[in-house]
């Protein structure tokens, strides 16, 4: 039976790699992405793609119910693959009211015009709704989050997510609607947006900026590399258990200050420059508010029901990630100039 995807977010991140990987997997699935192409959404990410036949970009707006409603209807949507998302800490701290805007708004617009949509007719239908490890809080220096981990956010980016997850939960018990909810740690990889920690800090060493380490730089994160992350939304999507919850996690801990240590050594040997270079950079700043000490997921339950485990060997893969950013510095420019807005005018008239 032919599914209709609908994939928010798709022109960011993580949404660039579901896309594709189901764009490519599914040649019979229709694949509709929808973006608002705000500063991170970027469809330089998906040319390789944007004529195949099962594959349909829409600009739209996850905040304008009215249009989100039209789409559901006008493509016949099926599926839903709901990444699309504010989601930079600091952002969240100078701008709350954006996240609650697109996080929960948002959020509360698609999962209505499912309900509208859909109406009593769930069979073949889901709703998959992806968030984040930072609705659990903070890990002090053991333990790690689960399914069953109370939530207890501390930024206005964690909060409006939880107010995003809990929406999902609620739809499902009140309305039955087919929903499964997934929350990852930390993704790195090719195309993610300068302002998120592995490019940015690849990014100030090419360019010989300071780095701007938090603190002391000890606070912790799990690292998932994003093709993993992709093959585990494509397996919930498939086969995850409606109203079930699923954390996805790399199994792959690493302080702040170590891993950009790990960054600049790998990055001055692959531009050739002398080792230690670029630890020199290196400039603790005053603590983000709010700042979570400890991320840690426990995947059991994913890898026990859909057999998923993560594939990469953290320090080679990471060493491919600055390798692809340190190949692909025109994209890094437009980016970071804002000059990649103009691909949507010439190529989506």
């Amino acid at each position: 039976m032919q599914r209709n995807i609908l994939i928010t977010g798709g022109a960011g991140f993580i949404g660039s790699h579901v896309v594709r990987r189901l764009v490519h997997q599914y040649p019979n699935d229709q694949i509709i992405n929808i973006d608002a192409l705000t500063y991170a959404g970027n469809l330089m990410s998906l040319q390789d793609i944007q004529m195949l036949p099962n594959y349909t970009f829409v600009k739209a707006d996850i905040t304008d119910e009215q249009f989100i409603l039209s789409i559901f209807e006008k493509y016949q949507i099926t599926h839903v693959v709901h990444l699309a998302a504010e989601s930079h800490v600091d952002r969240s701290i100078h701008d709350p009211l954006s996240f609650v805007k697109t996080n929960v708004i948002g959020t509360a617009n698609l999962l209505n015009a499912a309900r509208i949509v859909w109406k009593d007719n769930f069979g073949n239908k889901k709703f998959y709704h992806i968030s984040t490890d930072e609705v659990f809080g903070s890990l002090g220096e053991q333990g790690m989050f689960s399914e069953s981990t109370p939530y207890n956010p501390h930024s206005p980016y964690s909060a409006s997510k939880a107010s995003s997850d809990h929406l999902v939960r609620a739809y499902f018990d009140t309305y039955g609607l087919p929903v499964v909810i997934s929350n990852c740690s930390n993704n790195y990889g090719s195309h993610q947006f300068p302002e998120k920690l592995i490019p940015l800090v690849v990014n100030n060493i090419v360019t010989r900026k300071n780095i701007p380490i938090y603190g002391a730089g000890n606070n912790v994160r799990d690292w998932l590399w994003v093709e993993d992350h992709a093959r585990a939304i494509d397996l919930i999507l498939s086969e995850g258990k409606l109203g079930e919850t699923y954390c996805i996690g790399g199994n792959n801990e690493w302080k702040n200050i170590d891993l950009v240590k790990l960054i600049c050594t790998l990055t001055d040997e692959l531009l050739g420059r002398e080792n230690g270079d670029s630890i020199s950079l290196i400039q603790h700043v005053t603590d983000r508010l709010g700042h979570d000490q400890r991320y840690a997921i426990d995947a059991t339950k994913l890898e026990n029901e859909l057999a998923w485990k993560p594939t990469q060997d953290f320090p080679q893969a990471l060493k491919e990630t600055i390798q692809w950013y340190l190949n692909n510095q025109d994209w890094v420019n437009a980016v970071t100039s804002g000059e990649y807005q103009k691909f949507y005018s010439l190529n989506y008239k």
